[in-house]
């Protein structure tokens, strides 16, 4: 296959010289503005690999405001072949406990004041029956199964705006439209990797339940930092096992 050049979406600690090799950091402009932070640049078991911190270095920056058009764009101007994004989100579903991985394969847009695609002056309508990478879901799932990590090999991401979280009514609501899991940042990262032709495809993490469930307490920014920062280490492992694994693969379907 071409050269793979893999990027990682809020993968904090992935820049950790321990594990990336020849690390160099790299700003970037786009006709869409500033990415979220520069791009910090090395190798990971051979394979080029590039980070970006979506809410920023120092996570100062709001869901709404993060701007994720000047985000895809660094990754794609910079040779992004495939993209990892890490993301906390909530349990919609009893079944899906904090601390479990979900490899979704749907969303749901709940947004309703970002951009959402780069083709406003030229109408293009890309198809999104199937919006994140089939291979790199697989190779996932693979890897959680050789560390033994749990997880959910599909299941569909409601994202919402924020950066409030939701009232009952609206977490009830959000599982009866079918979603499982709710977070803040997969739309429009996804549709806009699409769009680029970037193998694109979301690693999330559920730290809470919402505030559906009964006798559970209501999600606070304390919970999911706590559950998150429990889990680092097995994000870590998972992505570092599947970047080895992307070299050797061919992507039919996002054709890289």
């Amino acid at each position: 296959m071409g050269n793979v050049k893999v990027g990682i979406i809020g993968g904090s600690g992935m820049d950790d010289p321990r594990l990336m090799k020849g690390i160099k950091e790299k700003k970037i402009k786009t006709p869409y503005g500033n990415p979220s932070s520069p791009l910090t640049i090395g190798k990971i078991d051979g394979v080029d690999t590039v980070i970006l911190a979506r809410h920023g270095k120092d996570h100062s920056i709001y869901p709404t405001g993060v701007n994720y058009r000047a985000n895809v764009y660094a990754l794609k101007k910079e040779g992004c072949t495939h993209m990892l994004a890490t993301t906390a989100v909530g349990s919609l579903r009893e079944k899906i406990k904090p601390g479990d991985l979900i490899f979704v394969d749907q969303f749901i847009d709940n947004t309703k004041h970002r951009p959402l695609t780069f083709h406003d002056e030229k109408v293009i309508h890309t198809p999104m029956s199937e919006p994140f990478c089939k291979n790199l879901r697989s190779l996932l799932i693979a890897s959680a199964k050789d560390l033994n990590l749990k997880h959910h090999p599909k299941g569909t991401v409601i994202t919402i705006e924020g950066p409030r979280f939701s009232t009952k009514a609206e977490s009830h609501m959000f599982r009866s439209f079918g979603a499982d899991v709710v977070n803040m940042s997969t739309v429009p990262e996804v549709i806009l990797a699409r769009e680029v032709g970037i193998c694109y495809q979301t690693i999330a993490m559920s730290t809470d339940y919402d505030c559906w469930k009964e006798g559970e307490e209501p999600v606070t920014w304390e919970i999911i930092l706590s559950i998150m920062t429990k889990n680092a280490e097995n994000v870590k492992k998972l992505l570092l096992k599947t970047i080895t694994k992307i070299k050797n693969t061919k992507c039919d379907y996002c054709k890289s």
